[in-house]
């Protein structure tokens, strides 16, 4: 059912961001730290059994240099250097198996999936860990406050880098063209290809369908679901430190990012989205500062269209690439 705003205000719905005074400088630093480490993708080829398709399994460095597992997938025997899609994965899940990833390459571009560090076992495997090198503190099962008490120690600092260094990687590989890399996501890896738009200047596309981490502070206070559950749990314990949690959590929230976004985007969100409710979606949407779109789902939930979207995700990439 509906339970947000009304379409009418959602169209227009622009609240204020959440913008820490020292946001730019928090993350050129991050990313200056990062970049000080080149991402030095290793590309392994690898019998996927797919015969039209040829699979690397890759390893980069991401945050702290750390190894980040991905798959990198492209038409066999494409000619020349390809467009290239960076694909960022949904809460709980893995870069499960090269055959779960086959849209993108039999569309005619490259593909470049990176695997979640400390996810992969809800319902796609993972195979890359989270090392927390900075600290951390209590947090609740799942990664929604895992280092939650300071931007330092955060888990987005180090999946935001991940996804950035991914961007570099998929770079590297000779049958990309450097200059035609999108980003795109679903649910948390929506709000992960924000991120990533809003960080690198220079991304040709994003695709971000009923995106996660965005406007934080609404919605912990509209909707129970998880993962942002997970955040209203934690609060409800440590009664004390609920600002503390937010004032990391504004460095890390969508809009902020969306502000900086210059890249072509597509959006999509279900209207009856309880897991990212609509307002959130809308909110980042309305905030976007470079050309986009939204498609807009009236009686879905967190699902958003699925095929449907997929279809709208191969026509907007065809309309920039050709």
């Amino acid at each position: 059912m509906l339970f947000d705003l009304p379409l009418d205000e959602l169209q227009t719905y622009r609240p204020p961001r959440p913008e820490p005074a020292d946001f730019d400088a928090f993350w050129a630093a991050t990313l200056a730290a990062a970049r000080a480490t080149p991402p030095a993708a290793a590309f392994t080829p690898i019998n996927a059994g797919l015969r039209l398709i040829a699979v690397d399994d890759v390893t980069f460095r991401g945050y702290g240099g750390q190894p980040i597992r991905g798959w990198f997938l492209r038409p066999r025997g494409a000619a020349g250097p390809l467009p290239c899609v960076v694909e960022y994965i949904g809460y709980g899940g893995g870069r499960g198996h090269p055959h779960d990833w086959l849209l993108f390459a039999a569309a005619g571009y490259a593909h470049f999936v990176m695997d979640t560090r400390g996810q992969g076992s809800v319902w796609r495997r993972g195979d890359t860990a989270d090392v927390e090198s900075d600290g951390g503190n209590p947090q609740l099962p799942g990664f929604m406050t895992r280092g939650v008490l300071s931007p330092q120690t955060y888990y987005y600092r180090r999946l935001y880098t991940d996804a950035v260094q991914a961007i570099a990687a998929a770079r590297e590989h000779p049958a990309v063209d450097a200059g035609r890399v999108a980003v795109c996501g679903g649910s948390q890896g929506g709000g992960v290809a924000l991120a990533a738009a809003g960080l690198v200047g220079d991304v040709a596309a994003a695709l971000i369908d009923v995106p996660f981490l965005c406007h934080f502070r609404r919605a912990t206070t509209i909707t129970d679901a998880d993962p942002y559950g997970e955040i209203v749990r934690f609060c409800k314990i440590h009664r004390d430190r609920v600002e503390t949690v937010f004032a990391t959590l504004d460095y890390f929230d969508g809009l902020n990012f969306a502000a900086r976004g210059r890249a072509p985007a597509l959006f999509s969100v279900g209207l009856m989205d309880d897991v990212c409710p609509p307002s959130t979606v809308f909110a980042a949407y309305n905030h976007y500062a470079g050309p986009k779109e939204m498609r807009i789902w009236p009686f879905n939930r967190h699902e958003g269209g699925e095929g449907y979207q997929t279809g709208e995700r191969l026509r907007f990439l065809g309309e920039i690439w050709g």
